[in-house]
């Protein structure tokens, strides 16, 4: 066996069911075997007709859902994703509002090595790539959004969203090992158009939107864009809602056919009462007094909600001269904000009856500014092309955090009373972070001839760290530093296939010191990954494997000496480290026969390697050790059933558990459905997610409380365009 599979059992039947789904729609395709015909006779068959090409836009190449080409804010590069050394998925526009996704949750699941939604409904995205948690790592148009995510993203408002997966910090600096998400935004366009859209759905979910542009002069490179969106729901628990309001405008100034600028905004703003889920003992274990209803609200009804808004202001610019050189520079200025209250689950009493809680009132706001520079050229030097790079990355980001820590009554659990006291004392935690980076990164394409290729890049950064305690008036300071890099060969075996073989690393900084006070060294990951692309039928057709090794070190674990936690009950040393290792496959194919399909499969083992709480051994947090899925369009060309598409799919994720749990959530297989009808100027469409309203968990929180999986939800939207 391969040293990076992991020795896990076998592929459920589910799973298997849904790559021969995949398989049996892409073999039978006759697009497929037209377009897969050897080469012209006078083509040399060892050379492979790849270029690098400057690509202004990715719009029209990732029409449909076979993207062929990530946003230069993902990869700073030129390169096909074909031709990129590195395991990256696009989930196109197309393929976003053929499921009708609503948040980014739900539309990174489809992705090989991602596991999302698992904590619950707390109101903003929560994920990891490749067993490793990467929530604090969303980019928007390459630019971090801040320390963590506190508010979620709206995935109305974005072209693509992109997984870079494994270490990503010779792009993007400080960043989690697994992996990280880049939201391509919406831009102005050389055509005018205009569109709006409403929806209805279960849980009294309304929807609308709209979306329109003009070009500002004869040529479209002069343009503004204004998209937004209004929406509105309930919950399968009672009590739980939801509103969301976005804005986003955005204008591209001509400056010159060498020059590409666009201005962009947006403005969130989402309410809503949090829940993250149902007592463990009366759902998944037993209760003593029977099963517990799964809508029930354990919360407090009226404690809350939460109100959060993010404001972002921002600019693309890239500038090609006639020398060959290319300068593109990304800015973006952000402030965010959220406060509201939260009653979390605790343990129920000895008669299981009686749940114990606790309150919490939180207040955040913050400041993140990012500004990354680069400049590119392709040249040759000693008979080999080099395409070389280099760039300075700047951000600083203050967060400042006010928490007060409440006292609730304990709630009947068969019989609940609302409308309890709420004791909340004076703020017990006010803290202010500001993290500011500086980083230098030098990269360089090699084409050594037509089959070989390498990549070679490296990165030094410096953070500065400083935690203001201001109910002490104490700053606690750390700077570190850290020189990543990336390695990567690949070889043109055929015109259609390139394998390859990487290897990178991470650095993350770590907030904190131990007992003794000496600060904690930053977080570090390497990964090694064997992997190969594959394109057919003229690019319609996109497919990549890989395995891969990720090493997670320097992980904070709790301090193993009793007369330290006496004294600090919160102390911790860094001793624990983490690994992954793991297979993905993924495949997209937009076919001429009418079939479009997208699907991924996954099989990983992540567990902790080292650490001093006895959890040696254990999976991590949610990491299911299979998961698959596929979604599949038809679209019905001539007769009576002329522009109607239908869609069908499957999910499915294996049990999941944590390392400090003791028990196992079992795994689902869920269908979802589609019919939609494109008239003239105007589409309806009805998803049906969920099908068959499989019962199911998303995950582990903790010990005490498990997140619910979505039921059956159905959504009519119609999209008008005028």
């Amino acid at each position: 066996m391969s040293p990076y599979l992991p020795a896990s059992r076998p592929i459920p039947a589910a799973v298997r069911l849904l790559c021969l789904t995949l398989s049996s729609a892409l073999l039978c395709s006759p697009a497929f075997a037209d377009d897969n015909a050897a080469p012209d006779a006078d083509a040399d068959a060892g050379q492979a007709p790849i270029q690098t090409v400057h690509v202004a836009s990715t719009r029209d190449e990732n029409s449909g859902f076979g993207a062929t080409r990530a946003s230069s804010t993902t990869t700073k590069s030129d390169l096909s994703l074909f031709e990129t050394a590195q395991s990256i998925s696009v989930l196109t526009r197309d393929l976003l509002d053929s499921r009708q996704v609503t948040t980014l949750n739900e539309a990174i699941q489809s992705s090989a090595g991602v596991s999302s939604g698992s904590w619950g409904k707390r109101g903003w995205d929560d994920f990891s790539i490749r067993g490793q948690r990467a929530s604090e790592s969303i980019y928007v148009d390459g630019l971090k959004l801040n320390q963590s995510n506190y508010v979620a993203q709206e995935v109305f408002g974005v072209e693509t969203i992109e997984i870079l997966k494994g270490p990503a910090s010779i792009n993007f600096g400080l960043v989690q090992p697994g992996g990280m998400v880049n939201m391509v935004s919406k831009r102005p366009r050389a055509e005018a158009f205009n569109q709006a859209g409403f929806a209805l759905g279960s849980y009294h979910y309304k929807q609308a939107t709209f979306d329109l542009g003009r070009p500002l002069n004869d040529s479209g490179k002069a343009a503004f864009r204004l998209n937004g969106l209004w929406s509105g729901s309930d919950d399968q628990t009672d009590q739980v809602w939801f509103k969301n309001r976005y804005l986003a405008p955005s204008l591209s100034l001509d400056l010159g056919a060498s020059t590409d600028f666009t201005i962009l905004t947006s403005y969130t703003s989402r309410e809503y009462l949090r829940n993250q889920g149902v007592p463990v003992k009366g759902t998944l274990l037993a209760n003593r007094n029977g099963r517990l209803d799964r809508k029930q609200f354990y919360g407090e009804p009226g404690f809350g909600p939460y109100d959060s808004s993010q404001k972002q202001v921002g600019y693309s610019l890239e500038h090609r001269f006639e020398n060959g050189w290319k300068v593109a520079q990304n800015f973006r200025w952000q402030k965010m904000a959220m406060d509201g209250r939260f009653v979390s689950l605790g343990s129920l009493s000895a008669n299981e009856l009686l749940l114990s809680r606790s309150a919490q009132v939180q207040d955040v706001d913050g400041i993140t500014r990012g500004l990354d520079t680069n400049a590119s050229r392709t040249f040759a030097f000693g008979g080999i092309e080099h395409n070389l790079m280099a760039g300075l990355d700047l951000n600083s980001d203050r967060v400042r955090n006010a928490n007060q820590a409440c006292r609730i009554a304990t709630l009947n659990v068969l019989n609940p009373v609302y409308n309890t006291q709420v004791t909340c004392p004076p703020v017990s935690r006010l803290t202010t972070t500001t993290v500011s980076s500086t980083g230098l990164y030098l990269r360089d394409q090699i084409k050594l001839n037509q089959q070989w290729r390498v990549n070679l890049a490296v990165r030094h950064d410096r953070a500065r760290n400083r935690e203001l305690n201001g109910l002490i008036n104490v700053t606690q300071r750390q700077d570190t530093s850290s020189t990543t890099g990336n390695a990567a060969l690949s070889y043109v075996l055929t015109p259609n296939i390139i394998p390859y073989v990487s290897y990178a690393t991470s650095f993350l900084p770590v907030s904190g010191s131990d007992f003794f006070g000496v600060q904690f060294k930053p977080e570090e990951g390497r990964q090694a990954e064997v992997g190969s692309k594959f394109q057919f039928a003229g690019g319609r057709v996109n497919g990549a494997v890989a395995m891969y090794d990720l090493t997670r070190t320097n992980v904070t674990t709790a301090d193993p000496d009793p007369a330290h936690i006496a004294i600090l009950s919160s102390a911790q040393v860094q001793t624990g480290e983490q690994r992954t290792r793991g297979f993905e496959a993924e495949i997209s194919a937009d076919l001429r026969n009418g079939w479009s399909v997208q699907g991924a499969l996954t099989v990983l083992d992540a567990r902790v390697t080292e650490d001093n709480g006895g959890t040696v051994g254990r999976r991590l947090l949610n990491t299911p050790r299979q998961s698959a899925n596929v979604w599949a369009n038809y679209r019905f060309r001539g007769g009576v059933m002329d522009g109607w598409t239908a869609g069908l799919g499957a999910r499915h994720e294996a049990g999941k558990t944590g390392p400090a749990v003791n028990y196992t959530v079992s795994g689902y297989t869920v269908a979802d459905a589609s019919l939609a009808y494109q008239g003239r100027g105007y589409r309806l469409s009805l998803n049906v997610k969920n099908l068959f309203d499989k019962e199911y968990y998303a995950g582990v929180l903790n010990a005490n409380v498990l997140p619910l999986g979505d039921p059956r939800t159905a959504v009519l939207k119609a999209v008008f365009d005028f």
